[in-house]
């Protein structure tokens, strides 16, 4: 007899009128598009920027060009750095993002698997959760001072949520009919949740987890700029007060391509973690 804990609940089933092998060439057909198409609106804005620089329809002092960008670049690396300060906002935003997202994925899915530890729970995370982050900073500086620890407690806490309700929500909306089939199988409580429940909510929460990332890294200005002496925050409030526009936009291209590696890394893990799963490409 076939042992019935091994039999795969979400195995996909062969489509009528299509054998395997035409399903699996289907499958591995790739996605049609134009390449190289995402660079297009970047140059684009390049271009325009250094027209407008050339032109001077913005005064210089409030737009300086691409090369006097760069410059400004140079010399923050130079005399200023800026290594440091990024160093120091990578530190605060993984420790940040660690923290918060495993504390949500635990007690996410304790909420999901008990109904008594949602409503325990609930009630005071659903008022939390509508507290901006800057707004608890004030408090936090006063508790932590200014320093890493506080902004650490901010980003996280902002993280948590995000994750948190995905996590819940990705375990609830288990399939129906894949926990009567579980049962049918006479899998026990550990089974369903680690064959049934967990591999249905993993997509849900890879996609909280990409989103939370980026959440973390954009915090970090805020974080710094409010109570930092050092980072990436901290050297665009710094520029903003000194009117040096041109360091302002190095370090906002440096946290847009940051963010961008971030979430293309992110996106990868999700992948790999979700090759498995099949879906419509475009």
């Amino acid at each position: 007899m076939t042992d019935a804990t091994n039999i795969n609940i979400g195995a996909p089933r062969a489509s009528f009128g299509i054998k395997p092998k035409q399903a699996a060439k289907t499958r591995a057909r790739p996605s049609q598009g134009i390449p190289y198409i995402g660079i297009v609106l970047p140059i684009g804005l390049l271009l325009l920027w250094s027209l407008a620089a050339q032109q001077q329809w913005v005064p210089p002092v409030f737009l300086p060009s691409p090369l006097a960008t760069a410059e400004a670049f140079v010399t923050m690396v130079q005399r200023q750095q800026l290594h440091s300060d990024f160093l120091r906002s990578i530190n605060i935003v993984s420790q940040a993002f660690v923290y918060g997202s495993v504390a949500a994925v635990v007690l996410g899915i304790a909420a999901g698997l008990s109904n008594n530890v949602e409503r325990f729970f609930g009630p005071t995370f659903d008022s939390i959760r509508h507290i901006p982050g800057v707004a608890w900073l004030p408090l936090i500086v006063l508790w932590l001072g200014l320093g890493a620890p506080a902004q650490i407690l901010v980003i996280a806490k902002s993280v948590f949520f995000p994750v948190f309700l995905n996590t819940l929500q990705g375990i609830r909306n288990v399939e129906k009919s894949h926990v009567e089939l579980a049962s049918v199988l006479t899998l026990t409580r550990a089974q369903l949740v680690r064959r049934v429940v967990l591999p249905s909510a993993v997509p849900s929460i890879m996609v909280s987890l990409r989103y939370a990332a980026g959440v973390a890294w954009a915090l970090v200005v805020t974080a710094e700029g409010l109570s930092g002496q050092e980072g990436l925050g901290y050297l665009i409030f710094r520029a903003q007060n000194l009117l040096l526009t041109d360091q302002l936009i190095v370090c906002m291209v440096i946290i847009g391509l940051v963010g961008f590696t971030i979430d293309r890394l992110m996106l990868l893990l999700q992948k790999f973690v979700l090759r498995w799963k099949q879906g419509f490409e475009g």
